[in-house]
């Protein structure tokens, strides 16, 4: 086959780590891949290098001419291209993608890889969405969000984890907290200091360490130090060797308001450290954690319940060597080879 990925760019985030994925599988395999970058040209993730990755302009800055050579110039990839399927990821790539796929043969699967409950725009998303041949979910609750007529077009797949992950980690865990992902307000990681604030003053041998780059990076900086736990607290920025770094950490949290299926979270349970998640729409955290089994579960949003499920951490190495064994078990759970199995369906 030959498959054309369209995502905004290939900077650090859960949907492109999982283009990154798919892709070089996908190469492995022996079908042609190409990923298509509609508003960027940044690549954060490692490559098959026979992949070919295309960049067809920067950002608009919300200029109508820049969206429309956009469109112009995927339309002309499409044609050219007239026997590839057409993968799109993302809310921004998935209307471009719509719109120059007009009129056009080639086969659309259009992912959705966030909550719908997030969308600005559910009307205009929900007919771009019904241009699609075929539309992916990561859990089943992301997909009662629709209506019937594109439920009948879906099917469910979770995010896959990269079977060139590294080993888990099975010597001492250090005092450290560890969280990956973008600064930005869906991942709340105010919330997270919040937390941390009140664990430190109980466990101070104990740092937290933030790894992701955004638009909150001062604001969050400025929140530690009012919270006066900034010596305490790494922004540690993007790091391509995150896996590396927090291997041996003490703990892993994840704050977010939503989420779709938190890839940070799977790689973190299969390094095996003991996590903590908000329990957050679309059912992501509660598909990869059963509560007090291989994680611990909170409510979004309350930062007390938060900080006590850190504090059982800390307080209790035999239920958080428990909880980190039992994590590991993902890999096989969602592993490369079953994720894509069911994307192999998709695509043929």
């Amino acid at each position: 086959m030959k498959i054309l990925f369209t995502v905004a760019s290939m900077a650090g985030g859960g949907a492109e780590r999982v283009i990154s994925i798919l892709a070089s599988h996908l190469m492995k395999d022996g079908h042609q891949v190409m990923i298509v970058m509609t508003a960027g040209e940044r690549v954060d993730y490692q490559l098959d290098p026979k992949i070919q990755v295309i960049s067809i302009g920067g950002t608009s800055g919300g200029k109508l001419g820049k969206r429309l050579k956009r469109i112009q110039k995927l339309r002309a990839l499409f044609r050219q291209n007239k026997d590839g399927v057409i993968v799109s990821f993302g809310l921004g790539s998935n209307f471009y993608t719509a719109i120059a796929h007009l009129g056009l043969k080639n086969r659309l699967v259009i992912s959705e890889r966030n909550d719908p409950a997030a969308c600005p725009h559910p009307y205009f998303r929900n007919k771009v969405f019904g241009c699609a041949d075929r539309l992916v979910f990561q859990t089943k609750d992301a997909l009662e969000c629709f209506p019937k007529r594109l439920r009948e077009k879906g099917c469910v797949i979770p995010n896959p984890i990269s079977g060139t992950i590294i080993p888990p980690y099975e010597g001492a865990r250090k005092k450290t907290i560890v969280a990956v992902g973008r600064l930005e307000p869906q991942k709340n990681y105010p919330l997270l200091l919040k937390a941390f604030a009140v664990f430190h003053k109980k466990y101070p041998a104990y740092t937290l360490h933030i790894y992701g780059r955004g638009e909150l990076l001062t604001g969050l900086e400025n929140l530690s130090r009012e919270l006066g736990i900034a010596r305490a607290v790494r922004f540690e920025g993007y790091a391509p060797d995150v896996h590396e770094k927090i291997k041996d950490a003490g703990m892993y949290v994840l704050p977010s308001d939503y989420e779709g299926i938190s890839n940070a979270l799977l790689e973190a349970m299969a390094l095996g450290l003991p996590a903590v998640a908000t329990d957050c729409p679309i059912g992501g955290s509660k598909l990869c954690i059963t509560h007090e089994e291989n994680g611990l579960l909170v409510p979004v949003g309350d930062a007390e319940k938060m900080e006590e499920a850190m504090s059982r951490l800390a307080s209790c190495e035999e239920l958080a060597d428990r909880l980190g064994k039992e994590a590991v078990k993902v890999r096989q759970r969602f592993s490369e080879e079953t994720v894509m199995a069911e994307w192999n369906k998709v695509l043929s």
